[in-house]
């Protein structure tokens, strides 16, 4: 059987699952990823299937830069939906999941990993910063709706606004584990500080931020025979986004974050515009074919080249306590004080989805750094993005189907008056005006 002929023929009918499962598994408790990684575990443990798929961690640049590339259309697709203008107050839950439920959650899985995993500081540091993002690929069954739809709730605001920031903030602690393996200095770790934290977090902000408002100009406020909205194809979002990323990535930015804040400004040159929902659209649709892709060669790994091989019984624990304990148990942390209802508060701290992102960390670090026991990291990760795969995919419909329902209850009841204080009627005598029985 010739492999180019299975290979096309998968290809197809990925592509027709892809524009049909949605539909089917709308108002079911199940998602296109867990589809995708049965599929694929399927497929890839029959015998007779030509070829073998390799372990990530032996093409740890082909997997890099697919997954760079889904996740970068992934963030401009959840830029172009948030409706909601940038307010430094109006964003908080945003601000608080990155300031407080980030770093708790690296600080404590690193921990888990020096302590369960034996591993050293730099290789715990690097599987806890490859873990901590929510996944802005595999979370936009819990995002916010398209462009201008209404579908824009605290809870999916939150985790759609920490999904698009947080991938490109995580990468400072990816730096520092690389960092690391080498001699970490005194003046290796301010090296760290300025560049890795100050430069290219700045960099990141400003590229995407002034690339985003030239790009909206291009595209709404040109004379009209010149406007780039007047195409009216999509596949201009792939254009925008491969540009920033690539100025970005060229002024040594962060590009995740660049891409994320062009979109943000690109939506906010002209919000209204149905070009708009044309441009997100298409990423939408790129994304969610792409994601298809690598979570069918995700499953096939777990069959096909054994990615779970080294898991230890220490490492399962490690993965369990990071999915059910230690994201949770952080983001309600960030959350005390925040003026939401006590169940939009633990959505917003169980969905922290893991994904395609960490893929990527983990690849990208790896070919720059020394890390022991690579293996056990691959299969620890695996699991972890497994478990959050079935976990969050099994619960995220009726989960947001509750949100829904207890949102309008709060919208349709009515307000809640102070009590009046009862009046006598004409027939009753008015009670004593005194504090005390009579003489």
């Amino acid at each position: 059987m010739d492999s180019y002929i299975v290979v096309l023929t998968g290809f197809g009918a990925v592509v027709l699952l892809t524009a049909w499962l949605p539909m089917v598994l709308k108002e079911l408790p199940l998602t296109l990823p867990i589809v995708c990684v049965a599929l694929g575990a399927v497929l890839f443990a029959i015998p007779q299937v030509p070829g073998t798929i390799p372990h990530p961690g032996e093409r740890l640049e082909i997997v890099e830069r697919l997954t760079e590339l889904v996740v970068i259309i992934a963030l401009l697709g959840a830029g172009l939906k948030i409706d909601r203008p940038f307010h430094w107050f109006r964003w908080r839950a945003t601000w608080r999941l990155l300031g407080i439920a980030m770093p708790l959650t690296i600080a404590a899985l690193a921990l888990l990993g020096r302590n369960l995993l034996g591993l050293g500081p730099a290789t715990a540091l690097l599987l806890a910063a490859a873990l901590a993002p929510t996944d802005p690929v595999l979370a936009s069954d819990v995002q916010v709706g398209p462009p201008g739809s209404g579908e824009e709730d605290e809870v999916r605001f939150a985790l759609t606004s920490e999904a698009g920031l947080n991938d490109g903030l995580a990468f400072p602690f990816v730096l520092l584990a690389i960092t690391l393996t080498g001699e970490a200095d005194a003046s290796a770790l301010a090296t760290w500080f300025t560049y890795a934290v100050a430069w290219k977090i700045a960099v990141g902000v400003g590229i995407g931020y002034l690339a985003g408002r030239t790009l909206g100009w291009l595209t709404f406020h040109l004379p009209n025979r010149a406007r780039l909205s007047r195409t009216g194809v999509g596949f201009v979002a792939l254009g925008i986004t491969c540009l920033v990323y690539g100025l970005c990535e060229m002024a040594k930015g962060y590009g995740f974050v660049a891409v994320f804040v062009s979109a943000l400004a690109l939506r906010a040159t002209q919000a209204g515009h149905p070009y708009q929902r044309r441009l997100h659209d298409f990423a939408e649709e790129l994304e969610r074919l792409l994601m298809m892709m690598l979570l069918v060669l995700f499953g096939g790994a777990i069959t096909g080249a054994d990615l779970l091989a080294a898991l230890t019984w220490p490492a399962i624990l490690f993965a369990f306590l990071a999915i059910f304990l230690v994201r949770p148990l952080a983001g309600w942390i960030s959350l005390l004080g925040f003026a939401r209802p006590a169940d939009e508060k633990l959505l917003i701290s169980f969905f922290g989805i893991r994904g395609i992102g960490s893929i990527y960390y983990l690849a990208y670090a790896m070919q720059n750094g020394a890390f022991e026991a690579p293996n056990l990291v691959w299969s620890t990760a695996g699991l972890i993005i497994l478990v959050s795969i079935l976990l969050h995919g099994v619960t995220v419909t009726p989960a947001m189907a509750h949100l829904d329902r207890r949102r309008r209850a709060r919208a349709e009841a009515p307000p809640i008056r102070p009590r009046e204080e009862a009046r006598p009627s004409a027939d009753q005598p008015s009670p004593d005006p005194g504090y005390g029985p009579g003489p």
